[in-house]
């Protein structure tokens, strides 16, 4: 139903801008208005964006042609990014993107998946097995934010 593959350069700005909406549509029943706008500001640094798209090298969800979620492993398996377009949610791209996710690490070496996850998203970690090791308060552009550091063994 979903084609997964690498991101390519260039797509840096559909995903900043699939980013910016599900943080402000998908993430506003578990976060205040202020508490978006720090996480994901409307103006934002676009070669830093895409200098750490190309660092993170995510993986893209395509439904028929068109991005519709992203997610990223790194060798450590840590997941820094994780976002599913507001239209897709429930629809199997997170659990695509996921299972992609666990393969390639496993491909990886590696042993513990772990992500600094949000209260919205906390509940589809879990049902892929991955707890809880914290909560957590971040601060960001001196807004506090709370989030889960979750892994899986």
């Amino acid at each position: 139903m979903y084609h997964i593959r690498p991101y390519q350069f260039g797509e840096e700005p559909l995903l900043r801008a699939l980013f910016y909406n599900t943080v402000h549509n998908v993430n506003q029943r578990d976060y205040d208005e202020a508490q978006r706008n720090a996480w994901a500001p409307a103006q934002y640094d676009e070669n830093a964006w895409a200098m750490r798209i190309m660092q993170s090298e995510p993986f893209v969800a395509l439904h028929n042609d068109t991005i519709v979620g992203f997610a990223d492993v790194q060798s450590d398996g840590y997941i820094d990014f994780f976002f599913c377009h507001q239209a897709y949610q429930g629809k199997g791209v997170g659990k695509a993107l996921m299972q992609h996710l666990l393969k390639t690490g496993k491909r990886y070496g590696v042993k513990r998946f772990y992500a600094n996850v949000s209260i919205t998203a906390k509940p589809f970690f879990q049902h892929y097995g991955f707890v809880v090791v914290k909560q957590q308060q971040k601060e960001v552009r001196g807004i506090v934010l709370t989030n889960f550091l979750m892994e899986k063994k």
